[in-house]
């Protein structure tokens, strides 16, 4: 948990190191979910949501989510954040992905990632290119220093133009911070990484400190009705 007495370097490196500690502990999450087997066929999203929400809460005593928590399988793996798909079944030879914001003590994590169910060779391109193109977009954004959301936002759609695939969403990520973090009120553009905003990522925000990023990888192909989800820190290694 942050001191505001520390110095503002002592400060800065705090909240960084909370941020990580939250990610780390979202990573392990996420590993306990495949360890004990919680994806599956023949369930239904809503099933497979309640089934992490409770072993979260075994593990962490995670009651508190920052955003929705996502579960999509098949022809809901198109829809972006801000839709609501009817809840499906997970098939047998099936693409599925989740997306979840767990708060740890007062620090929020966002963490997606894709799975597959079978063998499918396009399926499991697609849970491959979204991380290869995490680790991509990751890379320039350390090296363009001055780049803002809506330059960013264009390199993410360009990323999924290179792997052959279409960007699915309206926004490639976002702020993350300390619960709950910078907000402006009924603007959903400025604080995302968003074709509209012209903020320059690495601006300090209305308190004078670093501001921290998500980045989302959301690829589809509309035709086979898949898509497929990456998320997690930009901005603390």
């Amino acid at each position: 948990m942050s001191d505001t007495t520390l110095p503002v370097d002592a400060l800065e490196e705090q909240r960084a190191t909370d941020l990580r500690h939250a990610q780390r502990n979202a990573e392990r999450l996420f590993r306990e979910i495949e360890a004990r087997g919680l994806i599956r066929s023949g369930i239904s999203e809503s099933r497979l949501n309640a089934d992490i929400f409770e072993l979260a809460k075994e593990m962490y005593g995670i009651t508190t989510y920052w955003h929705k928590r996502i579960i999509r399988a098949g022809r809901n793996t198109l829809a972006p954040y801000a839709e609501n798909p009817p809840d499906l079944t997970i098939g047998q030879d099936d693409i599925l992905f989740l997306d979840l914001g767990p708060v740890f003590e007062e620090w929020e994590a966002d963490f997606g990632r894709t799975y597959v169910i079978g063998s499918d060779p396009q399926k499991l391109k697609l849970r491959d290119d979204v991380g290869e193109a995490f680790a991509e977009g990751k890379r320039y954004f350390e090296q363009t220093p001055d780049i803002t959301a809506s330059q960013f936002f264009a390199h993410a759609v360009s990323l999924a133009h290179k792997f052959g695939w279409e960007f699915g969403g309206p926004i490639a990520g976002h702020l993350i911070g300390q619960f709950p973090h910078e907000r402006i009120a009924g603007d959903k553009v400025t604080l995302y990484i968003h074709p509209g905003s012209h903020l320059p990522m690495r601006s300090l925000d209305e308190r004078g400190r670093k501001r921290h990023w998500i980045l989302e990888i959301h690829f589809v192909d509309r035709e086979r009705e898949i898509g497929g989800f990456f998320e997690e820190l930009l901005t603390v290694n």
